[in-house]
């Protein structure tokens, strides 16, 4: 919606009215020359009517609601954060998936005879490997296992070989597992219990972040229906104010007014006017704000329609119960229940810096099967001519890992304990210390949220006394101004009292409006205080 400026509207009419009020002191002037003054006076004041509107779209509280879920930029932002975490959580996760490796070589070596035990004048030797192994850390006690299952077949030329070519097999498992420190916490689990909860926090901001754009949404429709009002209410003090003019010309006319009173009806009428003009720039302004809320973005059909807003305020209140009031607060509020998870963090924390202070106790154990393999020779003596040649393969290195023919098991415990005070015991004696002091926080914010819900009931009950007043006033105000219309027209009042009246009548409507709109933040305020706050208000993370 266009507003006219109200500067130029009060600057041009004051110009009007001093100069035809100069006028009128400087000479007395015949009926004639008045009734010229004062059609150039109304001639160029009707130059001063705010534009039309263009078309509006009729908008109730709820569809306003609707649309601000839907496409509000704030929450679309914040609707991402939750996802965030989900993938942080998932690369997290990703440490406790099994990890398989292989690797395959072909290795070819000549090495030249040192000695008499090299097995000739240069020896070759080729070697094929092909090992592969799963590895993974196990979620619970901190432990750890790997599995390796490792060939590799080997020819040369050595004349000392008994088996040419040679295959080798070797499985081994083994599982270490932390007795001590690791056990009930690591760093890695810390981080994941961290980020879940953060996952919830995130959940707690969303909710947070909507809960306080519909209030918000709330906030800018009733704005809107003030200013809306606020318009209709000026537009009526204008017609009040014309149709006095439009009275003292007629009066002015049969001679029973002086043309003087048509000019002070005339700058009053200006001066409404310019109020008019001013309420419609704030009406523009309100239904700016309730769009930023409502929007998608410039190209979204609301951004270019003017905004009709149909809901009207209700005065029937239901009585508040204080105390099941704070109760609900203290149950629901968000940013109580983000402390209260980030106390959750914090305990997280502090279990695993407790269990850095212990001793690391590691046990280890493991259990290899290995097999050989391939075409045996049998010599007469070392390094003797070859008696028999038995025929193998890589076979037999297998069912020699199945029958367990060559076992290797080992039991390893391993100790490490610092002498003397760590820097473990010292982060843990802060952090003991900084938990001490959120658990003071989270006190003084639940105090903090009784005194507010307190003071948005106090503030309810006070507007609703200040709303009795405020439409006894208009309706007096209403009786006065008719009733001085009455002494007017009946030649016992002046124009003064009558324009006064106008005046009073204005303020007053304005008053009324401004206690119910008043009302419905008020009630706006004390729903949103039991639900969230506005800022985050958060605890301490224990580091």
């Amino acid at each position: 919606m266009r507003s006219v400026p109200s500067r130029a509207i009060g600057a041009t009419a004051l110009a009007v009215l001093v100069g035809l009020a100069a006028t009128a002191r400087a000479q007395p002037s015949p009926a004639g020359q008045f009734d010229d003054l004062i059609a150039q006076a109304r001639s160029r004041l009707a130059t001063m009517q705010a534009p039309g509107t263009g078309p509006r779209i009729e908008l109730t509280l709820d569809d306003a609601i609707a649309r601000a879920l839907e496409r509000n930029l704030d929450l679309a932002v914040q609707r991402l954060n939750p996802q965030v975490f989900d993938l942080t959580l998932a690369q997290q996760l990703a440490a406790y998936r099994p990890t398989f490796d292989t690797a395959f070589s072909n290795n070819s070596r000549t090495n030249p005879s040192s000695t008499q035990l090299d097995g000739g004048e240069s020896v070759v030797s080729d070697i094929v490997t092909l090992n592969t192994g799963v590895s993974q850390a196990v979620g619970w006690g901190g432990g750890s296992y790997q599995l390796n299952f490792n060939n590799n077949r080997a020819a040369t030329t050595n004349f000392f070989s008994s088996f040419n070519p040679s295959y080798r097999s070797n499985f081994q498992a083994s599982y270490t597992q932390p007795l001590l420190r690791g056990f009930r916490i690591d760093p890695t689990r810390q981080q994941i219990q961290v980020t879940r909860i953060n996952r919830d926090i995130a959940d707690i901001d969303l909710r947070q972040t909507i809960t306080n754009t519909v209030s918000a949404v709330r906030d800018a429709y009733w704005e809107l229906v003030y200013a809306t009002q606020t318009v209709a209410v000026q537009q009526q003090a204008l017609e009040l104010a014309e149709a006095l003019v439009r009275d003292n010309e007629a009066r002015v006319e049969i001679g029973t007014l002086a043309p003087i009173d048509v000019v002070q009806a005339l700058s009053e009428a200006a001066a409404r006017r310019q109020t008019l003009a001013q309420a419609e720039q704030a009406l523009a302004t309100a239904e700016l704000a309730l769009k930023q809320l409502i929007v998608g973005g410039t190209n979204d059909e609301y951004w270019r329609v003017s905004l009709n807003p149909i809901d009207l305020p209700t005065l029937d209140l239901a009585p508040i119960d204080l105390e099941e009031t704070i109760r609900r607060a203290l149950e629901e509020r968000t940013d109580l229940e983000r402390s209260r998870r980030q106390l959750d963090i914090n305990e997280v924390n502090l279990s695993s810096m407790r269990n850095q202070r212990l001793p690391s106790l590691d046990l280890t154990g493991s259990y290899q099967l290995q097999g050989q393999g391939g075409t045996r020779f049998v010599r007469s003596g070392l390094g003797g001519t070859v008696l028999t040649e038995v025929p193998g393969g890589i076979n037999d290195a297998f069912d020699q890992l199945v029958d367990a023919d060559y076992p290797v098991w080992t039991v390893q415990l391993d100790v490490s304990y610092p002498i003397g005070p760590s820097a473990a015991d010292a982060a843990y004696a802060r952090a003991q210390l900084q938990t001490q002091q959120v658990q003071a926080q989270l006190r003084q914010l639940e105090l903090q949220v009784a005194t507010e819900v307190t003071n948005a009931v106090i503030q309810i009950r006070a507007i609703s006394r200040r709303i009795e007043a405020a439409t006894a006033a208009r309706e007096l105000a209403e009786e006065q101004l008719a009733a001085e219309q009455s002494r007017f027209e009946a030649g016992l009042s002046t124009n003064f009292f009558v324009v006064q009246a106008q005046r009073d009548l204005s303020a007053a409507q304005d008053t009324e409006l401004r206690a119910i709109l008043d009302q419905q933040k008020a009630l706006i305020e004390l729903d949103r205080v039991q639900r969230t706050s506005l800022s985050q208000a958060g605890i301490q993370i224990v580091q």
